[in-house]
């Protein structure tokens, strides 16, 4: 093997990191959050041809089906999200007789996810925070998000963040709708209120949680459990069909509002 200096490693991960930054500094969609939702919302919209980045604060994708139920391996959902499974490749089965619930494995949901939005051109960047939005008056929308690297936040050090324009903000960071408690906090024109998601009531939040799933105000979406947060519905605990359905949901509402 030939030798390799060390500064060709450094300017190699320099010059091709920077270029491909630079590119994603102006996109169609900015996903926030790596969980079920995002990704699934991100294929969706990559299948459609709009440039889609999803930033995630951690090193790792798949929010919470990593740790499952109590950190069982194995990941339950209804039989309305097969459409999604096939989709995505996913292999599953049906639970025993019953006609309701399938079973998959955690690291073959989450890497199914992962590896469908890669093939689509779906973008990641891990350890990047959203900390705060971009907007414009008259009228009032979110063209955008203003980022730091979490270890920068982590450390509680003062650096000025960067910013990256889209067309469309999806809050998919989960139970704490992140994004949303931002735009909430910081710009009070938009009354958002974000009251927080209720005890949990699996059969209804399954449904109601797809059905809230959508806009919040121009420029700004929501899905998966950042939709509970939202409309102080229930969560709906280990079973993972409407966090994908959700994803979907809102990738076919963004798609009608880009490209019409």
């Amino acid at each position: 093997m030939r030798d390799i200096m060390e500064f060709e490693i450094t300017k190699a991960i320099l010059e091709e990191s920077v270029k491909e930054f630079a590119d994603l500094t102006n996109v169609d969609v900015v996903v926030v959050g790596a969980g079920p939702a995002g990704l699934t919302a991100s294929i969706y919209l990559a299948k459609k041809g709009l440039k889609t980045l999803i930033l995630e604060r951690r090193l790792s994708y798949g929010g919470g089906i990593g740790g499952g139920g109590m950190l069982f391996h194995k990941i339950v959902l209804s039989i309305d999200a097969k459409n999604i499974l096939d989709d995505i490749g996913c292999v599953y089965y049906q639970y025993k007789n019953n006609n309701k619930l399938l079973v998959t494995d955690t690291y073959e949901l989450m890497t199914s996810l992962a590896h469908s939005a890669l093939r689509n051109n779906v973008k990641i960047l891990f350890g990047i925070t959203v900390n705060d939005v971009v907007y414009r008056l008259e009228p009032l929308r979110i063209c955008g998000v203003v980022i730091q690297w979490s270890a920068v936040i982590i450390a509680g050090i003062h650096v000025d963040p960067l910013m990256i324009n889209s067309k469309a903000v999806v809050d998919a960071t989960g139970h704490d709708a992140e994004v949303l408690n931002i735009v909430a906090r910081k710009i009070p024109d938009t009354n958002l209120s974000i009251p927080g998601e209720k005890s949990m009531y699996t059969s209804l939040a399954e449904n109601i949680v797809v059905e809230k799933t959508g806009k919040v105000l121009e420029g700004l979406y929501a899905t998966g459990m950042s939709v509970a947060a939202l409309h102080g519905l229930p969560r709906m605990g280990p079973i993972f069909s409407s966090m994908l359905l959700s994803g979907k949901k809102v990738a076919e509402i963004i798609v009608n509002d880009l490209m019409r």
